[in-house]
């Protein structure tokens, strides 16, 4: 059994956040394989389902996102697994947005949902670390985390949750690179049907369409008229 976490604060006003981006990406593979209805567990909401032949529990902590180890600490002690049996998904400032990588153990880098979970469970649990990207200046980060999307990032964002959801089996078998890879993938190839064509080029520069030259007169003009 593992226990995926996805990190976020609750209530309808948070729900388009970048700080969210974990409750979406539970959700997304919860919706994607079928998983059972929401149920009030663990100081937060759990869907149950299974992923190949590994039984996955969905949990997103109904605590706010700096106690969100309270709600995972809790489960942990029901089901009686080990940190190693849980995958935390959260946003990640320190990569580009669309892009994600997972990672094993660490530090928390003043992240406080995780910090709430190293505190509670301790440092070797599993994280899928997804990136938004920075706003560029440390004073900036508060505003840009608990702000919603911008409608542009779901260029990016809807391809990097349904590739998250159509790879989780890989994550729940332990290939965590091929699943890196196959979601890296999918959002590549989303952004490559999404490239406008290149526009016809424009005639150069005194000649038209057809290739004759543009008259530069009344003269050229009329010679153009009696043009065989």
């Amino acid at each position: 059994m593992l226990i995926f976490v996805g990190l976020g604060n609750p209530g309808s006003q948070y729900a388009g956040h970048r700080h969210n981006v974990g409750f979406m990406a539970v959700d997304a593979i919860a919706d994607a394989h079928g998983f059972g209805p929401d149920q009030r567990k663990f100081q937060g909401h759990v869907r149950e389902g299974r992923l190949g032949t590994e039984k996955v529990i969905a949990l997103r902590p109904g605590t706010y996102m700096n106690e969100s180890g309270r709600a995972v600490g809790e489960a942990l002690r029901f089901y009686k697994l080990d940190p190693g049996d849980v995958i935390v998904f959260h946003d990640e400032l320190d990569l580009a947005p669309g892009k994600l990588r997972c990672k094993t153990g660490g530090g928390h880098a003043g992240h406080n949902g995780l910090r709430s979970i190293h505190a509670h469970i301790g440092a070797d649990y599993h994280r899928v670390r997804l990136g938004i990207g920075h706003p560029g200046h440390k004073s900036k980060v508060a505003g840009y985390v608990l702000h919603d999307f911008a409608k542009a990032d779901r260029d990016w964002l809807d391809p990097l949750l349904d590739g998250i959801a159509k790879a989780a089996p890989l994550l729940a078998k332990g290939e965590r690179d091929r699943f890196q890879s196959d979601v890296a993938r999918d959002v590549q190839d989303d952004a490559s049907t999404r490239t406008p064509p290149k526009p016809a080029p424009s005639p150069a520069s005194g000649a038209r369409r057809d290739g004759t030259a543009e008259p530069k007169g009344a003269f050229d003009a009329l010679k153009n008229l009696f043009r065989d």
